[in-house]
């Protein structure tokens, strides 16, 4: 198994929009890199504000999660080019970029260093072969302050590993319950 460069990655993942390596001053860091592809947060968030329930104390139940749990933020609706994370809370958010991937490749997203330098951290995020679509992720705020993150910037790196041999059940084959998923996708449990 080896991991694909830049030239493999235009060839053999489909990621809609690709872009190209470049510098874009002030902007923090997207498209293909020498081994990798930075990919982009979009405009619309759900950020983790739990309110208290009737009854006691919330619990997050990941086999009974209830979006009330979040205030959505869309900074393009909202005229803005960021979003606060409050402290040691999270959000989730959904690509700028639609991935396909190809059955022989598994893919790896990890977070950028800027943001993990300030404290942010991106959830290691596995996506199987032949799963597509755009990616939910979760930012935490691991700091006692609040935090931004700027929409249409990158925000996480994808790692395309390419095995020695095909699977046998891709995620398509398993009819995966995050396969195709549009906007912001709350955990599901089959």
């Amino acid at each position: 198994m080896g991991i694909l460069c830049d030239t493999q990655i235009q060839e053999l993942v489909e990621i809609r929009p690709f872009e190209k390596a470049q510098k874009r001053p002030g902007r923090i860091s997207y498209g293909v890199s020498s081994y990798g592809y930075d990919i982009r947060v979009g405009t619309k968030f759900k950020i983790f504000t739990p309110t208290p329930r009737s009854g006691g104390v919330t619990v997050v139940d990941p086999k009974d999660f209830h979006d009330d749990l979040f205030v959505e933020v869309d900074t393009a609706k909202e005229g803005r080019d960021h979003v606060i994370i409050p402290p040691n809370s999270f959000a989730l958010c959904e690509t700028v970029e639609y991935i396909a991937v190809p059955r022989d490749i598994l893919v790896v997203c990890v977070g950028k260093s800027t943001y993990a330098r300030c404290g942010l951290v991106l959830n290691v995020t596995p996506l199987e072969p032949e799963w597509r679509g755009k990616v939910t992720l979760e930012i935490s705020n691991t700091t006692p302050l609040p935090a931004k993150v700027y929409a249409n910037e990158g925000i996480g790196q994808l790692l395309f590993f390419r095995a020695d041999m095909v699977c046998a059940v891709s995620y398509a084959d398993k009819a995966g319950k995050y396969q195709d998923q549009s906007g912001l996708t709350l955990p599901k449990v089959d």
